[in-house]
């Protein structure tokens, strides 16, 4: 599923992808509570629902953390689509 710009999750509102691959897409998003801009991993439906995935992605996340400091910010939302 790709996201068009203006498409809002929560309180981001998607500005432009950035990459896509095998674990999902990546868009540049702006933080409207922070008023900065962020990257934002959506993954798709059917890779969010394996278990070995999600701790694949989590892991990376947490050493993404640890190598660029605390502002990565792992988000979860449930497409309508």
């Amino acid at each position: 599923m790709t996201l068009q710009p203006g498409t809002k999750l929560g309180r981001y509102e998607i500005r432009s992808q950035l990459g896509a691959g095998g674990m999902g897409e990546v868009y540049r998003a702006r933080d409207e509570k922070l008023n900065r801009d962020v990257a934002i991993k959506v993954l798709p439906a059917s890779l969010s629902e394996s278990e070995d995935r999600l701790r694949r992605f989590v892991t990376a996340h947490c050493f993404l953390t640890y190598i660029a400091g605390a502002g990565l910010v792992m988000r979860k939302f449930r497409s309508r689509h």
